[in-house]
């Protein structure tokens, strides 16, 4: 870690494009964003990435108690405790990874890449909101705490090691929804399906390939300078990848939406939340195909007819969760 992060500080003496400091002040300057370091230290927690802690919520509302008190209360816990865990790790990954940002060409402007915010400021904000998440989860319970620092040794092992090794890479970012999914129902105290954690685990998949592949068409020829791994993948085994987990996926909601369906008498709502489902799906790998994948919590607050396809989903499955005798 120390090596990481001298090495940080050294680099950023270098120009973005990795020239030396005299002929590259002018342009650095200019990119700096302009903003105080305690706004940075906010830009750099990424907290629009926090949208991805409403999959704590999906098993307690798959399984009828998300509107029960004692359920939001332990999931508001839960989702605070991971909101803190993934901005001390996304510091600390925007320390590591300081020099390949500055000459990358939209994460030079992330707050330590640019200046804004010191190596040592950013590695002190993640040691506090790191112990400050596994704090928030202790309260909720023992076994939430054990996933919460499960979660952030795979982050951590991600940001210093394992990022750099292909296919484990992708499994790792994969895994950190999965974690998530399978924390939400610990926190409500709801059992987990098996189907359920096919199609967590398989639709992260998707996801992250299809990030990737993004990532490889923005970055082109010059990919392998800002992620080793994008110089192993090609665009034709990332296809794959997504092609393969959606299927599995698909499949899975298929098969956990019969299961379900059998305890249940009245409208098929679980048969027929899997029209929505699966539109959605087929929504999102039209977007990666175009090209739109590397921001995947992009695509979720921006595209509208992905939006509405997610909502009619709530909406049906709900039904059966909440309706049906």
């Amino acid at each position: 870690m120390a090596t990481e992060v001298n090495r940080t500080v050294r680099d950023s003496e270098l120009a973005p494009d990795g020239s030396g400091a005299d002929g590259g002040v002018a342009e650095r300057e200019a990119e700096r964003p302009r903003m105080s370091a305690a706004a940075g230290l906010i830009v750099a927690a990424r907290p629009k990435q926090w949208i991805k802690n409403v999959l704590l919520l999906a098993a307690p509302f798959a399984a009828g108690v998300l509107g029960t008190g004692a359920a939001l209360a332990s999931l508001s816990l839960a989702v605070a405790a991971f909101c803190l865990a993934a901005s001390g790790t996304y510091l600390l990954n925007d320390v590591v990874d300081a020099e390949g940002d500055r000459r990358h060409p939209k994460k030079r402007r992330r707050p330590v890449a640019a200046g804004v915010v010191s190596p040592r400021l950013a590695l002190t904000a993640s040691a506090l909101a790191l112990l400050a998440g596994l704090g928030v989860a202790a309260a909720v319970g023992w076994a939430f705490f054990g996933v919460v620092a499960l979660y952030i040794t795979l982050t951590t092992s991600y940001a210093l090691w394992l990022r750099h090794v292909a296919v484990i890479d992708i499994g790792i970012v994969a895994s950190g929804f999965i974690v998530r999914a399978v924390a939400g129902g610990l926190a409500a105290g709801v059992p987990l399906s098996r189907w359920f954690l096919m199609v967590a685990s398989f639709g992260s998949l998707f996801m992250v390939a299809g990030k990737r592949y993004g990532e490889h068409l923005d970055l082109g020829d010059d990919r392998g300078l800002f992620r080793a791994t994008l110089d192993t993948y090609s665009l034709g085994y990332l296809r794959y990848v997504w092609t393969v987990a959606s299927g599995v996926a698909v499949l899975a909601y298929c098969l956990w939406a019969f299961e379900e369906s059998q305890f249940h008498t009245g409208p098929p709502w679980y048969e027929l939340s899997i029209i929505p489902f699966t539109l959605s799906i087929l929504r999102y790998a039209l977007l990666l195909d175009s090209g739109k994948g590397s921001a995947p919590e992009d695509i979720v607050l921006r595209d509208r007819p992905l939006q509405l396809m997610g909502v009619a989903w709530v909406v049906v499955f709900g039904c059966g969760v909440y309706f049906a005798s």
